[in-house]
């Protein structure tokens, strides 16, 4: 009876094995899964950032447009402060351009971070559940033996 016990139990502890890579390769395929949603939030954040932009662009090229004229109607020439109200539109349209790309990047960074980490813990996890695999079957292989050489 105690071979037959010892022989389920290898039994069970190979099935078990089997069973914890098979949840290993689940964790690093859900890891690289989740990783690879992030990054296409991040695409998605990327494109709605340049759609921000180019918005920002055509609204202040058409604030620029009315400014010059009603420059003209008035029958002033685009010069001294007009000049300089046109000037000013326009760096600030830049300087607003700019943040808009800066908080793109730092998004895009973020993303980049979270996919990286979501793969790294993949990993992790999937490693952790591999070791435990190995001492679940070298415990279950040494508890066999001593029921086979019990009996």
């Amino acid at each position: 009876m105690s071979d037959g016990a010892a022989a389920g139990s290898a039994i069970g502890a190979l099935l078990g094995f089997k069973g914890d890579k098979a949840a290993a390769k689940i964790m690093r395929q859900t890891a690289e899964y989740n990783a690879k949603v992030r990054e296409n939030e991040g695409i998605l954040l990327a494109r709605q950032k340049v759609n921000e932009e180019a918005t920002l662009r055509r609204n202040a090229e058409r604030v620029r447009a009315m400014q010059v004229v009603s420059t003209a109607a008035s029958g002033i020439q685009m010069s001294g402060s007009p000049m300089l109200a046109l000037k000013d539109s326009y760096f600030a349209t830049e300087k607003d351009a700019l943040k808009i790309q800066y908080a793109s990047s730092i998004e895009q960074t973020k993303v980049e971070s979270d996919a990286r980490l979501e793969r790294a813990e993949g990993r992790a996890r999937s490693n952790a559940q591999i070791t435990r695999a190995y001492a679940n079957l070298l415990n279950s292989g040494s508890n066999a033996y001593k029921m086979s050489t019990l009996g």
